[in-house]
């Protein structure tokens, strides 16, 4: 009788938590009603749990998987995966080139939001939806490194985007990832500010690795250099290419792609 009456009390309590629980939560969507994290308007009852309007949603393009597997650019079905008449020509550093989504419409403002306001939510909610797709294929021995920033820009913004989305990625993915690995070499005007031609040269001679980087890379055979955009793919390149004699598989991998090749 004793545990039977302690089991009633415990359905009881737990009929009461439950109760309290949706009370307070429903008071806090009364009081904080949710919102898109991409556009902060508010979402309706069916997008409660998935954070993102419809509106948005349907605007989130996700980068073809019909590309040239060496720069990552979009080609027609038949010509896939190439190579592009570009990387017959001039071939990256690297052997594969990956893109998640295009840098278009909610995608560019989720990254502006998180790297001018500090905002991560809808970035975070992006590689959350991309999971499935980054297991595919990433393995879980590969090594992620991030393209490094140059020190003083870093200590004065007080983060390191790539290093951040390299973390996030890797724990979603199962993988290791080393910050450290992969260095800034003196200091250069910003990317964005720069022409195609101009890209290149500011950054020829702008990456080295760490003294330990054969250490550190354990058993790794598979390195995947990180950005959060790629435009022309000079970063990435360059950033591989200082990887590349080591004599491990070099890859880059981007949240988003701009359209055009620049």
């Amino acid at each position: 009788m004793r545990e039977s009456g302690m089991s009633g009390m415990l359905v009881g309590m737990k009929s009461l938590s439950t109760k309290a629980f949706r009370m307070v939560n429903g008071v806090q969507r009364l009081l904080f009603p949710p919102t898109c994290l991409f556009c902060q308007q508010l979402l309706d009852t069916p997008s409660l749990s998935t954070g993102c309007c419809r509106d948005c949603f349907e605007k989130i393009a996700v980068w073809p998987r019909s590309t040239c597997m060496r720069c990552g650019t979009e080609l027609p079905e038949v010509m896939a995966p190439g190579p592009c008449g570009h990387c017959l020509n001039h071939p990256p550093a690297q052997i594969e080139s990956r893109s998640l989504f295009a840098y278009r419409g909610p995608v560019r403002d989720a990254i502006l939001g998180w790297k001018l306001q500090g905002q991560d939510g809808a970035v975070r909610w992006l590689l959350e939806s991309a999971i499935p797709g980054l297991k595919e294929i990433i393995s879980e021995q590969d090594l992620l490194v991030p393209v490094p920033m140059p020190l003083s820009r870093m200590r004065k913004s007080g983060s390191h985007h790539a290093a951040d989305l390299c973390r996030w990625m890797a724990g979603g993915a199962g993988c290791r990832w080393d910050w450290q690995l992969l260095r800034r070499v003196g200091e250069q005007p910003r990317q964005s500010s720069l022409s195609g031609q101009a890209r290149r040269r500011n950054l020829r001679k702008a990456f080295s690795l760490s003294d330990d980087f054969r250490a550190r890379r354990g058993e790794a055979s598979v390195v995947w250099v990180v950005d959060d955009i790629m435009t022309t793919g000079s970063t990435l390149h360059f950033a591989a290419r200082a990887i590349k004699p080591v004599g491990c598989e070099v890859k880059v991998l981007s949240l988003a792609r701009t359209l055009n090749r620049g």
